[in-house]
């Protein structure tokens, strides 16, 4: 008999019975429904259940938090309720019936982003470590260590470090100048196209003959090089860190692939499907997507970039700090990584990111705050403190839809940090250099000298939520407990 087997049944008969479930999977710690009716389900009894933490519903999945033992549930669910279980893309094709066009346009941009987010962060905390090393002037004319008034950095004191800093340029410039490889590629891995051409689409815009996309604005138009059709000309410009570019692109490809496969014949599709899908999208992406996807690119940074630095920068701040949260939960948050990647490439800094990761920090202290109230509550901790560590590192589902929201007043206290801090980091003028850990280590993704205000904008990110927290649980009768 499974450890879970009991609890499984409750389940299946609390989402609605088997006739209700469309299909069911599970990834690290939740169990993931496509229900045909989420009325059907009982929540406030399904969050009774002893082994689930929380629950919520998000882009068309209604998912169960279980924990790490989820795979043992979920085994034990299958068995007794009957249901076969679905692979992870088939549940998210499922959950479509159950999302609206936004939504699913937001799902598509979080499953192209997802797969590379990892390498973002990489590229954050080496390009943070390297801030470390050529910005940090921690050496004096002699030569000894004198953070205060140092002339020199690690990187003029020493061969090695000189060489290390040089080096892990390498991986920095691989992350971001190419990001758009990666980015076509994961469009053709979520259309379910040919992944091999999406890299190579990604390659031809960014290739080393062309000129680099860093250099274009500081080269005259007419120095710059051209293809020659002789009935027109085309720029041999390079879109290193663009984002939207690479995905107009990338989603050409795809479509091109799947049009290509419909009207060619089975038997040469091997050989023409790949050839005309692939000439003709390098063709479109440089004449025709890649310009306009930079100008687009470039009116959205630049309608950010001007409220992040407008005389009410600290409204606009206010307002998203405020929000983020609820965004989160729509899925509409995904769209701030594509704002974020084209501010850093056009000026060189962003402020929406600071704002993003205080917000992370403020979830997981308001989840502190709770650990501190319900200290007696052991089944409480056992779903706190694991959310609140993970919130201050970056991920905040489980802080969220475990604890906050359910409470309701510790996520209010954080929305109201986080807007506090943003204001504060805007105000200050306190951009970071790249996308990093989207929690207290984020740090590192700021220069030495931004440092001390990243860390106040931290602490207000820390205590007030903390603070507000306990004094809105002061006011709930039957909270404290």
């Amino acid at each position: 008999m499974g450890k879970y087997r009991e609890d499984a049944k409750k389940l299946l008969e609390l989402v609605g019975g088997k006739e209700n479930i469309k299909s069911v999977t599970h990834c690290v710690t939740r169990m993931r429904f496509v229900l045909n009716d989420e009325s059907k389900a009982d929540i406030k009894a399904i969050e009774e259940l002893k082994p689930v933490k929380g629950s919520f519903t998000q882009a068309g999945q209604y998912q169960v938090i279980i924990g790490n033992e989820v795979d043992l549930f979920y085994n034990d669910f299958t068995e007794v309720s009957g249901v076969e279980g679905v692979s992870k893309e088939q549940a998210k094709s499922d959950a479509k019936s159950n999302q609206t066009a936004l939504q699913r346009v937001m799902s598509t941009l979080a499953e192209i982003f997802a797969p590379i987010i990892p390498a973002i962060i990489v590229g954050g905390l080496i390009l943070g470590f390297r801030n470390i090393l050529e910005g940090v002037k921690m050496f004096d004319a002699a030569g000894t260590f004198n953070l205060r008034g140092g002339t020199q950095t690690i990187t003029q004191m020493s061969t090695f470090w000189n060489g290390v800093n040089h080096f892990l340029w390498l991986p920095g410039e691989a992350i971001f100048h190419f990001l758009p490889v990666g980015i076509t590629w994961s469009v053709t891995r979520k259309m379910g196209t040919t992944q091999i051409l999406g890299i190579v689409l990604g390659i031809t815009l960014v290739s080393p003959q062309l000129l680099n996309a860093y250099d274009v604005a500081k080269t005259a138009a007419a120095d710059i090089q051209k293809w020659d059709f002789g009935f027109a000309q085309v720029n041999m410009i390079g879109y290193q860190a663009q984002v939207i570019p690479a995905m107009l692109a990338g989603f050409t490809l795809a479509y091109l692939e799947r049009f290509f496969k419909k009207i060619i014949p089975d038997v040469v599709q091997m050989i023409f499907v790949p050839f005309f899908a692939l000439l003709i999208s390098i063709i479109v992406a440089h004449t025709i997507l890649g310009p306009i996807g930079w100008k687009i690119g470039s009116a959205i940074s630049s309608v950010v970039y001007s409220g992040l630095t407008s005389t009410f920068n600290w409204l606009f701040a206010a307002v998203f700090g405020f929000l983020y949260s609820p965004l989160v939960i729509t899925g509409l948050h995904h769209m701030t990584n594509a704002i974020d990647l084209e501010l850093i490439a056009k000026y060189g800094t962003t402020l929406l990111w600071p704002m993003v990761m205080l917000s992370n920090i403020a979830q997981g202290s308001a989840v502190a705050a709770t650990v501190y109230l319900k200290k007696k509550n052991t089944n409480h901790k056992e779903v706190a403190v694991p959310s609140w560590i993970s919130a201050w590192l970056g991920v905040t589902e489980p802080a969220m839809f475990g604890v906050n929201i359910k409470l309701r007043y510790p996520f209010l206290a954080a929305m109201i940090g986080s807007s506090l801090a943003a204001v504060f980091v805007v105000v200050t003028n306190t951009g970071a250099n790249a996308i990093g850990v989207g929690g207290i280590p984020g740090f590192l993704s700021f220069n030495f000298d931004k440092w001390p205000i990243v860390w106040i904008a931290m602490a207000i990110a820390i205590f007030v939520p903390i603070i507000l927290t306990v004094v809105f649980a002061k006011r709930q009768k039957n909270e404290i407990a």
